[in-house]
Order: structure tokens, then C-alpha cells, then sequence
């Protein structure tokens, strides 16, 4: 699946992704990523989804028994998982991240994006949002490069992972810095609002534009808990 933001996540960190490849939730909608494409078109990569379709390989539930799991996929160990948009239609998230963390090669790396707010979408439901916290908590085992993480919050636009996430400056002068002349607009006239009566909620409250999804990229140490 997958979001333009997502895909141009991914261009930007080709050098950290090696196969072979597995994507999760590969179906063709007819607005999905071609992430294949973008790794241009490997032999080994596989296109995973629970549901048969263009660009899926296997069928398959990764919330079943791993020995199921592991069956279905001939014991295969996979270099890179793509995992965008699709922890949120997960029942099981915990489930489905062990599974991921077990399919990884040791030193392999995980490309997990995940709404942090995002309108309800059901593929066939839609459960759950996450913040980098969170993510981190269901993969316990991979080291999660703060440098790669990022916070997308429009079209192209692109914040780092930090305490800042979703804070909006009311100032007007870090924006112009910045180069973002219609968010100093918008803050000063957030702050404008702010002063008058029943609009005071404004100055006190800092995270007033929250990302719509954050990505992020984990690696599998050797030795690490799973398989």
C-alpha cells in the first residue's frame, strides 16, 4: 500500500535496503505504491497480502501460528519488509510485529509507516494510530535510526522525529526562516485569534498540527529476540 509520502520515504533510503524483499499488504488497489518498481523490479521480492490480487505473491496471514508462517514461506529470511499502512487494519498488531521481527535476516532492516492521524479507512476495518513510541514498543528487538525517522505533514513535507512532533510555533519568524511563508501566515493569525475571547484555547495549545503519518526504519542486530 502506501501513500506518495511513503514512496518518496522509501526513494530517499534505498542505500539501507538490501533483499531479498518482502512487502506486506502488496495488493494493487489502484492507488498502491509500486514499491517493486522502485527497487527496481528484484527477483527476490515477494508481494505478500492477505488478499489475492495484482502484485501478491502469496496469500497469507501473518497473524497465524509462525509455524504456519514459516511453512508458507519455505523458511525464507528477508534483507528489507515493507510495512506501510498496514499495522493500523491489524487486529493483532503485537502478533504481526513478531512475525515481521522473526522474518528479518539478522542485520536486516524493517520500512514501517504508520498513520499517527489519519481519517477511518477500512481494508476490510481500520483499529488503530501510532506514534514512534508506540512503534518502538512492538519491535522491541530492532534499533531504530533517529536520523531516518520521519513525520510527514503534507505533500512532501517532511518533520524529524523529536518532541516537537505536531507543535506549531505561533511565532511567525521560524517558519519565514524556513522558508514556509503560509504557515507564518497561519501562526500569525492562529496568535491574532488567540487573543480574542473563546479562542484562547489557541495560545494554550501547542500541538495544533499533528502528522499525518510517521515512517521509520528499524534494524535486526545478530542475536536479537526472533529467528
Amino acid at each position: 500500500m502506501g501513500d506518495r509520502n511513503q514512496h518518496l520515504f522509501v526513494e530517499a533510503n534505498r542505500d539501507r535496503f538490501v533483499g531479498p524483499f518482502l512487502e506486506i499488504g502488496s495488493k494493487n488497489y489502484g492507488s498502491t505504491q509500486d514499491l517493486r518498481a522502485i527497487m527496481g523490479g528484484p527477483d527476490d521480492y515477494v508481494g505478500l497480502d492477505m488478499a489475492d490480487g495484482d502484485g501478491v505473491d502469496i496469500v497469507l496471514d501473518l497473524t497465524r501460528p509462525f509455524e504456519e508462517i514459516n511453512a508458507a514461506l519455505g523458511g525464507k529470511r528477508f534483507g528489507t519488509i515493507f510495512c506501510l499502512s498496514v499495522l493500523e487494519h491489524c487486529a493483532q498488531p503485537f502478533a504481526m510485529a513478531d512475525t515481521l521481527t522473526r522474518l528479518l535476516t539478522d542485520g536486516g532492516v524493517l520500512c514501517v509507516s504508520v498513520p499517527w492521524a489519519w481519517q477511518f479507512h477500512g481494508y476490510p476495518s481500520d483499529y488503530w494510530r501510532f506514534s514512534h513510541e508506540g512503534v518502538k514498543l512492538l519491535f522491541p528487538a530492532l534499533t531504530f535510526d533517529a536520523t531516518r525517522g520521519k513525520a510527514a505533514l503534507r505533500d512532501g513535507e517532511f518533520e524529524p522525529l523529536d518532541e516537537n512532533i505536531g507543535r506549531l510555533p505561533l511565532r511567525t519568524s521560524p517558519h519565514r526562516a524556513a522558508g514556509r511563508g503560509g504557515r507564518a501566515v497561519a501562526a500569525g493569525l492562529m496568535k491574532a485569534l488567540g487573543r480574542l475571547p473563546g479562542f484562547d484555547w489557541l495560545l494554550g495549545h501547542p500541538y495544533v498540527m499533528a502528522p499525518t503519518m510517521i515512517s521509520m526504519i528499524g534494524r535486526k542486530d545478530a542475536g536479537a529476540a526472533g529467528e
